[in-house]
């Protein structure tokens, strides 16, 4: 493909739109034509603003003409340090670095640690991506049969042999903990395991945290515990607050000569492509990570909504005859109708491709597929966010957000039940 000009676009492809964002904006479309769609599809963590959060934006809107450093204010870097020393990470205000939003942070480390990326599989569906836009060899590990996020321990170390025997120089590992897409919280052990593999064949480690805040039950095994000199942290505000449409993200760089290497490729990377977060945002994470009891207080209910309301679309999906791992933390679920292939085969279904898109078109049901993902089209295997059922208009969210059984209300209800008949009309159970 050639530009107007005559010149070829970069490589021999066009790049394609992320596939989250790709359906989200299918399902505006079909809702603008009149389609009633079930949005299973994209994981927005679909709540209103925290209390007092919009009226410090509006205030600190006033500050139009200052850039602001490169890795972030004083104050913001400071309220960041603070947060991870809370939770058990001691860290000083100069390793944090800010961007505008971790998805942006997350491509700058993988084009700041030269050589090629290892992934779980299945894993989010941009780091896969943004390997491919930097040129790099992805090495697929499948994920054990407790938890994704992270490459099965047992299997790790022969992928990495194997992928040296080709040619490729693995350098870095990406975990999720706790993870997208499956929904589950990977065991302190095999994050341990899983260091010390890296650790071995001198892999450096980015720790995808961006949803550490949700876990539904305790807390979220850190790398940055078990390898602190070769991890780098990534998180920010778009989940645990629902404020990806500010992109608020952040980096703890490690401790030590290659943690203060990386940061200084990182920074000199900000630099050239978005200057700074803009100031703004960096007041809201100012005030946000220093855990006020109204941020605090929010995030919690936050939790205890996404856990039940994702418990109850497992207890659909599983009704239904899927496999699926129960829900551990953030708001995703990732069944596998393998054990209905039989029946879905008989309709020419025999790829999780095929699977999302009769769900769509017969049911009205947007989900991923788990291709988008790093599964082979053959597996049977979607990704369902549930983060979008809490209601059409902030005064249901809000209802959903301080009740208990939040399950329970009527148009909650309304979207399960709907939910549970479709699933089985579609797999005959």
């Amino acid at each position: 493909m050639s530009s107007p000009s005559g010149r070829r676009l970069r490589g021999a492809t066009m790049t394609t739109r992320s596939a989250t964002l790709a359906l989200d904006e299918l399902v505006r479309a079909r809702r603008r034509a009149g389609h009633d769609i079930l949005h299973l599809g994209f994981g927005e963590a679909g709540l209103p603003v925290a209390p007092g959060l919009a009226e410090l934006l509006a205030e600190a809107g006033q500050r139009n003409n200052g850039y602001g450093p490169v890795v972030g204010s004083t104050e913001a870097r400071a309220a960041a340090a603070g947060w991870f020393t809370r939770r058990g990470l001691p860290t000083d205000p100069e390793q944090i670095v800010y961007g505008p939003g971790s998805k942006s942070l997350l491509f700058a480390l993988v084009a700041a640690i030269d050589g090629d990326v290892v992934l779980p599989c299945p894993s989010w569906v941009s780091y896969a991506a943004q390997a491919g836009l930097l040129k790099r060899h992805v090495i697929s590990v499948p994920i054990p049969p407790e938890a994704g996020g992270l490459p099965d321990p047992t299997r790790l170390e022969d992928a990495l042999h194997e992928a040296r025997r080709r040619g490729a120089r693995p350098s870095v590992l990406i975990l999720t903990v706790p993870d997208n897409p499956t929904g589950t919280v990977a065991p302190a052990e095999q994050v341990q395991a899983v260091c010390e593999i890296a650790e071995r064949h001198g892999l450096a480690v980015i720790s995808d945290e961006i949803y550490a805040e949700l876990c539904h039950h305790g807390h979220a095994p850190s790398a940055a515990r078990y390898l602190p000199e070769r991890t780098v942290v990534t998180t920010g505000l778009s989940k645990s607050l629902a404020l990806g449409g500010w992109r608020i993200g952040f980096v703890r760089a490690p401790e030590g000569t290659w943690g203060r290497g990386l940061r200084r490729e990182l920074v000199g990377i900000a630099s050239e492509v978005w200057s700074s977060l803009a100031t703004p945002m960096q007041a809201v994470a100012a005030h946000v990570l220093g855990d006020p009891e109204e941020i605090t207080g929010r995030i919690a209910a936050s939790r205890s909504l996404h856990a039940r309301v994702a418990t109850a679309v497992h207890a659909r999906l599983t009704e239904a005859g899927a496999d699926c791992r129960p829900p551990a933390g953030g708001f995703y679920l990732y069944p596998d109708f393998a054990p209905v292939r039989h029946e879905l085969a008989t309709r020419s279904i025999t790829t999780s491709a095929d699977l999302a898109t009769a769900l769509l078109d017969r049911h009205r049901i947007a989900t991923l597929p788990g291709s988008a993902f790093g599964d082979p089209d053959a597996t049977l295997t979607i990704r369902v966010a549930t983060s979008l059922l809490y209601g059409s208009d902030t005064e249901e969210r809000m209802a959903a957000l301080t009740t208990d059984r939040p399950e329970a209300l009527p148009w909650i209800v309304r979207s399960l039940s709907r939910l549970g008949d479709e699933l089985h009309r579609f797999t005959g159970r």
